[in-house]
């Protein structure tokens, strides 16, 4: 991520001029060192195609399969947009830094808009993921309510409201840097270089929404659990009202052939009572589907926590740290843990496709 905080550099520190006497031995020292990262490279070009290939079948999943048309689905799915224009504007361009020692080699005028896109992206997904945990939570809760006001239409409103906000987090960054490139130029290396912004862009983005989405996450297992106690609970004691009334009958022999040909006529053959026994099992069986749900979308959650949590707080700590943490140590975990972040953008392919069969079987047809 381009909005890592540098302070290694003196700002606007020019860089130290070509002695033209060493210009080809310089030129062939960048040769080697390029030579020298070409499997890392090879390996990150493999994530990038997997990463865009990956989130294509997620939307082409969502958008063909009437099974998967819902609102978490809808989330999942402009989830995967903004994952895979991870893979498509943003991690080239890191790639083609990291080739090039960090220098910026495109136009200084790109820079700003990558870091943005880079922030933009990575906003988008807590955010997307945020909302997913909140709306799962308030259907779960309230689902009367939330069927009523639930609709395609309203899910794509959420949706817009989730990248409005992002956009809104990331749009200073252009417009201070063109204005001002040392705002994210250090010494030829294009990084954001405002501590303020990445101090409250940090939070913003990142910390916020994580706290909201664990909460809400936690809080949403909690009611599935109790809802599935309380249906068990309600099973058990109608099972114990039909002993009881199976012990009364035995002690009371004139009644027990007419109340069994009658009652076990009655209780067998009603349609009321037919009706009631598959309610009690679409609800048992949809207690059982959001609990999946929710075990896959806590996977998802898991992975993008622990894969993004080293990046954001190595970055703060390289604002807050000051003179007390080694500061080119600091700059190798970002540049590690940026690529741990971005690779979680094709992670999320692969958990639907292990613990859902109609995304497996969607992908399968496609491939």
């Amino acid at each position: 991520m381009a909005w890592a905080f540098s302070s290694n550099l003196t700002l606007n520190q020019s860089l130290p001029t070509a002695d033209p006497l060493n210009a080809s031995g310089r030129d062939e020292l960048s040769r080697l060192a390029v030579r020298g990262k070409n499997w890392p490279a090879l390996l990150i070009l493999v994530v990038i195609l997997l990463t865009i290939g990956g989130n294509i079948l997620v939307i082409m999943a969502v958008s063909l399969e009437k099974k998967l048309q819902n609102a978490t689905n809808f989330f999942l799915m402009s989830l995967a947009v903004a994952d895979m224009l991870v893979g498509i504007l943003v991690m080239p361009v890191s790639l083609i830094t990291v080739l090039y020692d960090y220098a910026w080699p495109l136009p200084n005028q790109l820079c700003p808009i990558w870091i943005s896109l880079d922030v933009l992206f990575s906003t988008a997904s807590i955010m997307h993921l945020c909302a997913i945990s909140l709306d799962r939570y308030v259907a779960i809760r309230n689902p009367i309510e939330h069927s009523r006001f639930n609709s395609r239409t309203k899910a794509i409103l959420k949706i817009a409201a989730v990248w409005t906000i992002s956009i809104g987090i990331s749009m200073p960054i252009p417009v201070i840097g063109l204005q001002d490139d040392s705002r994210v130029f250090v010494n030829g290396t294009c990084v954001l270089n405002d501590e303020n912004f990445v101090l409250i862009g940090s939070f913003m983005a990142f910390f916020i929404p994580l706290i909201i989405m664990v909460i809400t996450y936690c809080l949403t297992v909690q009611v599935l659990q109790r809802q599935a106690s309380v249906f068990l609970c309600g099973e058990v004691s109608k099972q114990r009202r039909s002993s009881v009334n199976c012990l009364k009958k035995e002690n009371n022999p004139e009644h027990v052939s007419m109340l069994q040909n009658h009652e076990g006529a009655s209780h067998l053959n009603s349609p009321a009572s037919r009706e009631a026994v598959l309610f009690r099992k679409g609800t048992m069986q949809s207690i059982n589907n959001e609990r999946r749900a929710s075990k896959v979308l806590g996977i998802v959650f898991f992975l993008f926590l622990v894969m993004w949590c080293p990046f954001f707080i190595t970055n703060v700590m390289s604002v807050l740290c000051k003179e007390a943490c080694d500061r080119d140590l600091l700059g190798e975990l970002l540049d590690v843990f940026v690529w741990v972040g971005y690779v979680c953008s094709g992670v999320n392919p692969l958990v639907y496709t292990l613990f859902n069969k109609t995304y497996r079987r969607a992908f399968s047809s496609y491939i």
